[in-house]
């Protein structure tokens, strides 16, 4: 595709994100590219960083067309962003040409809008907070009681492009000879620092289609969420409950260090989400997982109470660490979101208490970085669960780093640890 086709194809899939405000950004363009397989890898990963540039930038873009007194449209979204941030050396007038799969020529105000912004900083001194920073207004209180005076660094850090982590399947290989798989096919990784499973690549790579991926020799899985597989400390002979699984990445990691012994049982409320965990734990080589859909009036928790040796609960969240991943995320949040999902998780923490074996451990964990999501879930469910108490340091799993849980609690952000953010507190049911 010519750069002016590969332009107008990142308008279009922008407006097709605005349509649908509420759909995730990242489901919107598998079904965009799915419908359009003419364009090739290359030039899906142009159109990508397109729009995700933009995705991450929207509410200062918006301001700036604001500003001038326009109306923010998608198309004009992007020609804000050559404007105040240009991809290399680029010109306007030769990307809107109205040529063939190019995006029509500016109009007046069009160029007027691009002259007056044009190498401008992204960031002014008039934004109002919330927008400079790239937040909902409604959020930005709670973002600043979470971090402090860090406030700025850490949403900085949720500016840049995520790692590509992998999990090295213990199952099948190990790090240096997984790692050296990957660079057999010209795929450079390093060890990461945190999990004692993980690789970090070096930008996008190719992973899925790779012989050690296909294999099941490496799961992608960013390396905070293999902390949160560590914080359980599930051992051989184990019986482990994961009880929102989803399509099962952390019950691949528990059943590895499980070593294929003991059981394991992977659970949600989606019955899409755990079928397609069935070719991940074949590919993996896992055998010691069976899968269950929670449904309403369900016997099979009560059957089950007080039996499992840990319970990991991976509860629904706002998904503030994963802004990284997911920048549009940020746009859709609403209060109202929140408010229902603390209940959610509230409710699901009790629930999956009573399935924890005396002298067995719950772990609760969230890719959010928010205190009402965290910390104050736990000293909630802690008042209202008195049989539970936090681990004690020495109870900590030595899979996780020294330090790294303080009071029972894991706290993660992309500043600090260079993982998505996650949250996961490790609790013991007295015995």
């Amino acid at each position: 595709m010519t750069p002016s086709a590969r332009l107008s194809a990142a308008i279009d899939l922008l407006s097709a994100m605005e349509e649908t405000p509420q759909r995730p950004a990242d489901a919107l363009a598998n079904a965009f590219f799915r419908e359009r397989r003419y364009i090739g890898g290359g030039d899906r990963r142009a159109i990508s960083a397109r729009v995700w540039r933009v995705l991450r930038h929207w509410r200062r873009l918006q301001w700036w067309i604001e500003r001038v007194d326009m109306n923010p449209t998608p198309r004009l979204l992007a020609l804000a962003m050559m404007a105040v941030e240009p991809l290399g050396r680029e010109n306007p007038d030769d990307l809107f040409t109205g040529e063939r799969y190019a995006p029509l020529g500016l109009t007046g105000p069009e160029r007027r809008l691009y002259d007056q912004i044009r190498d401008k900083e992204m960031t002014h001194p008039d934004m109002p907070r919330a927008v400079a920073l790239e937040v909902p207004d409604w959020l930005l209180p709670r973002l600043e009681r979470t971090f402090g005076e860090g406030l700025e660094a850490e949403l900085a850090a949720m500016e840049g492009e995520a790692t590509l982590d992998l999990r090295v399947n213990l199952l099948k290989s190990d790090r240096p000879t997984a790692r050296a798989a990957l660079e057999a096919e010209g795929i450079a990784a390093q060890e990461t620092t945190l999990s004692p499973w993980g690789l970090r690549l070096a930008g996008r790579q190719p992973v899925t289609s790779c012989a050690a991926f296909r294999s099941g020799m490496v799961e992608i899985q960013d390396e905070g969420s293999q902390l949160v597989v560590a914080a359980v400390g599930a051992r051989p002979g184990m019986r482990v409950l994961d009880y929102c699984a989803g399509a099962a990445g952390k019950t691949l990691g528990m059943a590895m260090t499980m070593e294929n012994r003991g059981h394991i049982v992977a659970c949600d409320v989606s019955e899409p989400r755990l079928e397609g965990a069935v070719r991940r734990l074949r590919r993996a080589g896992v055998h010691n997982a069976e899968r269950h859909l929670l449904v309403s009036g369900d016997r099979w928790a009560r059957r089950r109470s007080g039996s499992f040796d840990r319970v990991l609960v991976d509860a629904p969240c706002t998904g503030t660490g994963t802004w990284r991943r997911n920048p549009d995320a940020r746009l859709r949040l609403r209060e109202q979101d929140l408010l229902e999902l603390t209940a959610k998780q509230a409710d699901i923490m009790d629930r999956a208490a009573a399935l924890v074996r005396p002298g067995g451990r719950m772990v609760y964990a969230t890719c959010s970085v928010l205190r009402e999501e965290n910390g104050d879930q736990i000293t909630a469910f802690l008042a209202r669960n008195p049989a539970f108490s936090p681990v004690t340091p020495d109870g900590v799993h030595d899979d996780l780093p020294p330090g790294l849980a303080q009071g029972g609690q894991v706290c993660l952000t992309p500043r600090q640890h260079h993982t998505d953010g996650f949250f996961a507190a490790i609790m013991q049911r007295d015995s």
